[in-house]
């Protein structure tokens, strides 16, 4: 078994999947985050097929959105802010003192940064490595599910992003984050119905549920009114539809 990671040779201890320091997966090398000319594996197209559906309505919300806790605005879309100080050419940014919330946050951040920039393989090839480290914060709350759904959201996992989101609802049936991602992992899955469901209830929510100025209401405001724009746009279309004739 492998025991030293093979991008920057720090130790690695054996139930690893990542390297403490550098994020690289054990085993090998992974291509450098925004390289030019890095491709991911053949095996990751399949679910950027169909993660592909929902992109460009994502990016809308994702881009605008205060992706920091307690940020008001979202970070310039050509900064790195996984990176805690300048690491050298060729090597990823040491990790290795930061908290688990900390590195968690910052993988995060890092995931969205690269949706902005269209980076599909640094999408595919951070998105596990933040999606363990949230793991390692359980247990969750709405805000966290959230933040867990949309990397699912990305990385094409729609299975675990309506897992996410039926979570929250679970314990808050009208929580407006946790309809909206039942909305995204719905349009992942290409069902239709299930997400005018999640629209209808999200719509039938807003009001009543914005008026409780919950702190994850205020951090993805800018989420919530897109998926506001975009559940308003939905219902004027199939109300503006003529009915189907008998028959067909």
């Amino acid at each position: 078994m492998q025991k030293n990671c093979a991008q920057c040779g720090a130790p690695l201890n054996d139930r690893a999947k990542f390297c403490h320091r550098c994020g690289t997966p054990r085993g090998g090398v992974g291509p450098a985050a925004g390289a030019p000319g890095s491709a991911a594996p053949a095996s990751t197209f399949l679910p950027w097929a169909v993660a592909g559906i929902a992109l460009l309505s994502l990016l809308a919300f994702i881009v605008g959105s205060s992706w920091r806790r307690g940020s008001a605005a979202a970070p310039p879309v050509a900064a790195a802010p996984f990176a805690t100080r300048a690491a050298p050419a060729g090597r990823a940014p040491d990790i290795s003192s930061l908290s688990p919330q900390e590195r968690a946050d910052r993988l995060f951040d890092r995931v969205m940064t690269y949706v902005a920039e269209g980076k599909s393989d640094s999408v595919l090839f951070f998105s596990p490595m933040a999606i363990q480290s949230f793991d390692a914060l359980a247990p969750h709350d709405a805000h966290r599910r959230y933040d867990l759904g949309l990397l699912g959201v990305v990385s094409g996992d729609a299975g675990m992003a309506r897992a996410q989101a039926d979570s929250i609802l679970a314990e808050q049936p009208a929580h407006l984050l946790g309809l909206i991602l039942g909305m995204r992992a719905a349009g992942l899955q290409l069902d239709t119905t299930a997400r005018r469901g999640y629209s209808d209830r999200f719509l039938a929510a807003l009001d009543r549920e914005r008026a409780k100025r919950l702190q994850e209401y205020v951090e993805h405001q800018d989420d919530i009114d897109a998926a506001v724009r975009e559940a308003d746009g939905r219902a004027a279309t199939n109300a503006q539809r003529p009915p189907t004739p008998p028959g067909r």
